[in-house]
């Protein structure tokens, strides 16, 4: 018998238990520098060097930080689902916390890409400096979908979702689109879950469980009514 696919959309309230601030936590702020000063293209064209200061900061903050028991949890729902992780997040903790299918909606902190060609891409665990080039010799810098480029993931996580035979979202305000919208691919009848400290506007969601906890504090109490439905 085949594993029913569950689809899980997750966002920075996940990575923030495992102690990584994001532009949302309380003044949406890195040392003094606004979104603009460091996650637009603008900003790249403008001061390369902060910008890549930033991500090499974000880089090694990463790499201290461990998977907790949310991203464990998820992990072991394999077990009893075939399970589609869709992050909002550019960090690596699903994967080390042992969840196999990811798709990153915002690109990857340790991967690098060429400024011109974003299919140019490198693995990169050190910083990332002005002077390094890609193969087709124009500067290196991170493989993230900045604040105002496409996010060219979008298409194939709404397939992904559309698919779903139960939805749930994890750790997101559901406010930064075109991610948000992601819910509204979910097909309407099957059972939806939100886990999240503050239970974000959904109105339009049919069929919807709401569990406000932390993504930490929740994660036993979701799996066991997702496996209920398995036992069905």
């Amino acid at each position: 018998m085949s594993k029913k696919k569950l689809v899980v959309l997750t966002g920075a309230g996940i990575s923030a238990e495992s102690g990584l601030k994001t532009f949302r936590d309380s003044d949406g702020l890195w040392e003094g520098y606004d979104i603009e000063d460091v996650a637009t293209p603008g900003a790249w064209r403008k001061n390369p060097q902060l910008v890549l200061e930033f991500y090499n900061y974000r880089r090694r903050e990463v790499a201290k930080a461990n998977p907790n028991a949310a991203h464990k949890g998820l992990a072991e729902l394999q077990n009893d689902f075939d399970v589609h992780i869709i992050t909002q997040n550019i960090d690596d903790l699903h994967e080390r916390g042992g969840s196999e299918k990811v798709l990153h909606l915002h690109g990857e902190i340790f991967k690098m890409r060429s400024e011109l060609d974003e299919s140019v891409t490198y693995d990169i665990r050190d910083d990332i400096k002005i002077g390094d080039v890609a193969a087709d010799g124009r500067q290196l810098r991170p493989a993230i979908v900045w604040f105002e480029e496409p996010v060219p993931m979008i298409e194939e996580a709404a397939m992904v979702t559309r698919g779903a035979d139960l939805f749930v979202v994890v750790g997101t305000s559901l406010v930064v689109y075109p991610a948000a919208g992601l819910v509204n691919y979910a097909p309407w009848r099957i059972p939806k879950f939100i886990l999240d400290k503050k239970i974000p506007y959904t109105s339009s969601l049919y069929n919807l469980t709401s569990i406000e906890k932390s993504a930490t504090e929740g994660i036993e109490e979701l799996k066991e009514m997702l496996r209920k439905i398995v036992r069905q």
